[in-house]
């Protein structure tokens, strides 16, 4: 243990459980982070570098037990202790003499071994206390499900909430029962001078991630459903916490040493279950949700009994001491609804969910459509095809606007814009013989690329925009700078990979007349049809201002990709691979052919060994 000194403050040594899981990982991770004593100083607006992991001199030391040895060590980490270790108490008591602080965190998906190992490591600590050089801190990390079964505070008015002054009036969850026991021991062996003790009972956390509403995020990203199902009546209220708060507290309670040892630690939102996952579903699914029985959550596969217990809380409380004793630079107080869009970006970047935009451009016929397709299933991306963008819009607005009083989740607000934008479609088709203004096609496609799927997963666009000005007017961003030389765009929706296809007049032509007819017909590509569109493209990609030259102007370089090229690459690849083709299927396929035919016949235990035998045996004999 380091005795450097840092301003009035040394550094403390901190042992934290389970580092390389969810919630122990991103208090651990935090605590890395933070100065010995910086809560006790005026709050910084900005907090910790979420990013900053490298150890400092002056910040928290941290080592811990690790759950997969194979693993990469945490960064943060000085020293880690496989779980292994942790079963061998007797190894692992040395370590935990070492430190200044124990955290062991038992708040989520712990287990009977986990909990058991807490109430022995405070016990082994104060059978050893005689021989403390200083004042050791333990910290037990619990949960608000020991609050559970609780009886509201006031029978006659449910809108008064629990605060840690009910602290004798709790009720343990039947599934919570050793959670409730490993407080009450945490308590009674921590009142000593050398042996500080501390409770903390978290709520529901979130953030960084996810761990617990994980299955929610995923569902809503993955959009496979039309609406993400709450299980049960979802009108009871979780207490929640994002988990860098939980941290925040836990930073807290070390550098103040307070005299209170017991707290609760949430933020201050009473949200219903259906109200978190409406929120989710809005910012990264379909924007609805189900109400299904609350049995169905077994069904996912994914949610624990545990999970479902948790899910099913139901708790008015307030934590009045944390606010009264602790100087804390709250991430997200006001909870997860009033902040889902940064919990939303933590979860996308944290989970590497980072969306693929890509641009697809070149002349008629030159094969964008089933590259698209191809880039699209690989990728699991959107296809972006002008046609088909403005044929849904046609056809969704009208039921929205008829229908949308029956849909739940619409708002008289969107109900309202959805009859507005068909007013301006039908004005648009009447005045323009049919066809749609140039402005709102752009805002049709703006609309598209906005929409949550796009924004999720990313999306591939077919062969549009197609000139300099209906690129700017697509990705025009309202947030234009007037001292940028460089157009103004939309960092959201603006493509990352632009990709040219090219081909010569010669092979486009000779590729639309092998075109079955109907096909032709479909893509409009008749003779003096397909001909008339080739002209106007080549004329329009010979200007100073090409779509090619936006991008190129964004420094959005596009590759370019001749198609002969390709054609004639592929050529040359069969050309070589013929004389292989034709030895293989000469020498090696007959006899191994023969051999799968007598290990069908065999049927032996071992086809793979048999099949080996039989072609040296046969190779002996020839």
């Amino acid at each position: 243990m380091s005795n450097e000194k840092t301003g009035s403050y040394r550094t403390k040594r901190v042992f934290v459980n389970n580092i390389d899981t969810y919630s122990s990982k991103c208090i651990a991770k935090f605590l890395s982070t933070c100065m010995v004593g910086g809560s006790l100083e005026e709050a910084d607006e900005d907090g910790p570098a979420e990013d900053e992991t490298a150890l400092q001199d002056g910040t928290f030391q941290i080592v811990g037990t690790i759950s997969n040895n194979e693993g990469e060590k945490p960064s943060f980490a000085l020293q880690c202790y496989a779980v292994s270790i942790s079963q061998k108490r007797d190894q692992l008591l040395p370590s935990l003499l070492e430190c200044d602080v124990v955290v062991y965190n038992i708040s989520e998906h712990a287990t009977a071994e986990m909990i058991d190992e807490a109430t022995w490591a405070i016990s082994a600590l104060h059978s050893d206390i005689e021989s403390f050089a200083s004042q050791k801190i333990f910290i037990l990390i619990s949960s608000v499900m020991t609050w559970a079964m609780s009886k509201p505070a006031d029978p006659n008015d449910p809108e008064i909430p629990l605060t840690e002054d009910d602290y004798r009036r709790k009720r343990h969850h039947p599934n919570f029962k050793e959670h409730a026991n490993a407080e009450k021991m945490v308590l009674k062996l921590g009142k000593t001078s050398k042996l500080s003790s501390y409770v903390v009972a978290a709520g529901v956390q979130y953030g960084m991630g996810e761990n617990l509403l994980h299955y929610f995020f995923k569902t809503s990203w993955l959009g496979e459903f039309a609406k993400v199902p709450v299980f049960g009546p979802g009108t009871n209220i979780i207490p929640t916490i994002h988990v860098n708060d939980l941290a925040g507290v836990i930073q807290n309670v070390i550098d103040h040493k307070p005299k209170i040892h017991y707290f609760l630690a949430m933020d201050d939102s009473n949200n219903t279950f259906e109200d978190i996952v409406k929120i989710i579903s809005f910012v990264l699914g379909p924007g609805k949700i189900k109400k299904v029985p609350k049995e169905e959550a077994y069904l996912t596969k994914v949610l624990t009994n545990a999970d479902v217990d948790y899910l099913s809380v139901n708790l008015r409380i307030e934590p009045i001491f944390l606010k009264e004793t602790f100087n804390l630079h709250w991430v997200s107080e006001a909870g997860i609804i009033d902040n889902i869009n940064r919990v939303v970006e933590e979860y996308k970047l944290l989970r590497l969910l980072l969306p693929i935009r890509i641009c697809l451009l070149g002349p008629p016929a030159v094969g964008k459509s089933s590259v698209a397709e191809k880039l699209c299933q690989h990728y699991k991306l959107h296809h972006i095809n002008l046609k088909e963008v403005i044929d849904e819009k046609m056809k969704c607005l009208p039921l929205v606007a008829v229908n949308g009083t029956e849909q739940e989740g619409e708002s008289e607000e969107a109900l309202s814009n959805a009859q507005d934008q068909l007013d301006s479609l039908k004005d648009s088709m009447e005045q323009n013989g049919g066809r749609l203004s140039d402005g709102l096609v752009y805002r049709i496609m703006r609309d598209k690329l906005n929409s949550t799927p796009c924004r999720n997963h990313g999306f591939v666009l077919d062969g549009f925009p197609k000139s300099y000005d209906q690129a700017k007017e697509i990705f025009y961003d309202e947030q234009d700078d007037p001292r940028s030389k460089m157009p103004a765009f939309n960092k959201k929706i603006i493509p990352e990979f632009i990709f040219s296809l090219e081909a010569s007049d010669d092979f486009l032509k000779e590729r639309v007349q092998n075109l079955p007819e109907s096909v032709a017909e479909k893509m409009r590509y008749s003779k003096d049809e397909y001909l008339t569109r080739l002209k106007k493209f080549r004329k329009a990609n010979v200007e100073d201002e090409t779509v090619l030259n936006y991008f190129d102007e964004l420094e959005i370089h596009p590759e370019h990709i001749g198609k002969d090229e390709i054609m004639q690459e592929h050529e040359l690849l069969e050309a070589r691979s013929a004389p292989l083709r034709n030895y293989l299927m000469n020498y090696v396929m007959p006899s191994l052919a023969e051999g799968m035919m007598e290990c069908c016949k065999a049927k032996p235990d071992d086809p793979v060994d048999f099949l080996a035998e039989y072609l040296l045996r046969n190779n002996s004999q020839d």
